[in-house]
């Protein structure tokens, strides 16, 4: 082998911040609708205030699931289009399992390196 030849320069998988804040709308979803703000809120609350997903990550990933029925979206009152409210579909329930199942492992994974990381320069 020639050296430096097939060398991993990441980590085994990838998580992103994209995958988490869908698995996490999603999850909401699943408890009652909400606008995107309160997504926004709720996802800080989640992440203990030590991150907050931006509005311009939240629409459009709010957007895209609606274009394909992930979710439902329907204005609070449609004449101001002020408060655009979204709910789970069955169609989003399914993709919604799937999807947390696919990560699962993932995260796992993720949180192992870290963990042995932190163990083996900090303990």
């Amino acid at each position: 082998m020639i050296k430096g030849e097939n060398r991993n320069r990441q980590f085994p998988n990838k998580i992103n911040t994209t995958t988490v804040v869908k698995l996490l709308i999603l999850h909401l979803l699943i408890k009652r609708s909400y606008y995107g703000n309160e997504l926004i809120d709720e996802i800080e609350k989640i992440m203990c205030y030590k991150w907050r997903p931006s509005p311009g990550m939240i629409y459009p990933l709010l957007r895209n699931m609606e274009d394909n029925l992930i979710v439902e979206g329907w204005w609070d009152e449609p004449d101001k289009k002020t408060k655009r409210h979204y709910k789970i579909t069955d169609v989003g329930m399914k993709y919604y399992e799937r999807i947390k199942a696919i990560n699962k492992p993932l995260f796992e994974e993720s949180l192992s390196i870290i963990d042995s990381t932190i163990n083996a320069i900090y303990k």
